[in-house]
């Protein structure tokens, strides 16, 4: 990408913090939830609480793929692993994610299974032509914007008539999680956060656009500004929403004009429509069971479908005991609020997922030194 050093001026950031200094009000508390985890990553190494007033407080949202995915997908995945005629493949991350009995992915592949990192969908496909006689599982995660190259491994093994070849779908959708942290009954058991505003993710919009989160807007009266992953989008995006709450404005808008349209990307957006459909519940760490919120294989593709090809059972599973990535997911606390972090549980033992994923926040507050702050 070009121009980054221009969203990384220091004394740009400066002047858009003595903006927000100026245009806050000293009375009120604005409460403000960045959903993705690479704004949380952002906000944690530019050090931009430290430029905001005490009275502006940036909240944790669930938009890491590898943190909401639940125990029992792991669990799924690590039993599919084990079978002998098996090759997975996964992105980096879900590799070291460990499940209720400390086991994870990379802890079975070093007792022998078959467990290759991939860096992008198609190297799934490639495996497979190179193994005919092995069966290759790609194991598919994340939001809206790793869904089209899923789609597009889906297809390409169609036309290449790949039998050995299949996906163990584990797509995920923004809206539905950010519509069931507003609504949804579990906050009376798990807690409740207060929210004015939200961030936008920056990746995701770039697929599905802006106009999904009008809803939010117009239904819960909630302000939405979309902002790419540098610390002067960031920065602006928070100005943005101050303005908006002070005005009693809740509109959606698009600080990352240079990535992210109004449709967003119909090509992606038809490509997913063609292959895979909605599951009526699907289970998210931290947010429990969520309707309409993932993906699934539509059945003119479900020879690609590693759930039917292996008959893959439901598993819900608890978190660790010890764990707060529940609660971090929802926004209730914060990572430094959980007992184990920084001790028992860090980037080098993870004990929850939250510290696994370069995008979880566990991990952003360890690596950037935030834990050290008091609340």
């Amino acid at each position: 990408m070009k121009y980054i050093d221009e969203f990384r001026d220091g004394v740009l950031a400066k002047k858009i913090a003595a903006r927000i200094v100026r245009e806050v009000d000293p009375r009120r508390h604005y409460h403000l939830m960045e959903f993705c985890g690479g704004h949380t990553h952002a906000i944690s190494r530019y050090g931009i609480p430290d430029l905001l007033p005490s009275n502006v407080r940036m909240i944790h949202g669930p938009g890491c793929p590898v943190c909401v995915l639940p125990v029992g997908r792991i669990e799924n995945a690590i039993q599919l692993a084990q079978q002998a005629e098996v090759i997975l493949c996964s992105y980096g991350d879900m590799l070291r994610v460990p499940t209720h009995r400390g086991m994870s992915l990379l802890k079975i592949k070093a007792q022998g299974a078959d467990i290759r990192m991939i860096y992008s969908s198609t190297d799934a496909i490639k495996i497979a032509q190179q193994n005919p006689q092995r069966q290759v599982v790609f194991l598919a995660i994340g939001f809206e914007t790793t869904t089209p190259p899923s789609a597009i491994a889906i297809k390409h093994a169609q036309a290449l008539d790949l039998t050995n070849f299949s996906v163990f779908c584990n797509h995920v959708l923004t809206p539905s999680a950010i519509s069931h942290i507003l609504q949804s009954p579990e906050v009376r058991q798990l807690g409740w956060v207060p929210l004015d505003g939200f961030i936008g993710p920056a990746h995701v919009s770039t697929v599905i656009g802006s106009r999904p989160y009008e809803y939010f807007a117009e239904e819960f009266q909630k302000p939405v500004v979309i902002a790419g992953f540098e610390p002067l989008d960031v920065m602006q995006a928070i100005l943005m929403l101050i303005r908006q709450i002070n005005e009693e404005r809740a509109e959606v808008e698009n600080e990352f004009t240079r990535a992210v349209t109004y449709q967003g990307n119909l090509k992606a957006q038809h490509l997913v429509a063609e292959v895979f459909e909605l599951r009526r519940a699907f289970e998210w760490r931290g947010l429990g069971s969520v309707p309409y919120s993932a993906l699934r294989i539509k059945a003119a593709f479900s020879d690609f479908d590693a759930e039917k090809r292996f008959q893959i059972p439901a598993l819900s599973i608890a978190d660790n005991k010890a764990c707060e990535c529940g609660a971090v997911l929802r926004g209730i606390k914060h990572p430094k609020d959980c007992k184990i972090f920084g001790s028992v549980c860090t980037p080098d033992n993870p004990i929850g997922s939250c510290m696994v994923s370069s995008e979880g926040a566990c991990a952003a507050y360890y690596s950037y030194g935030r834990f050290r702050q008091t609340a």
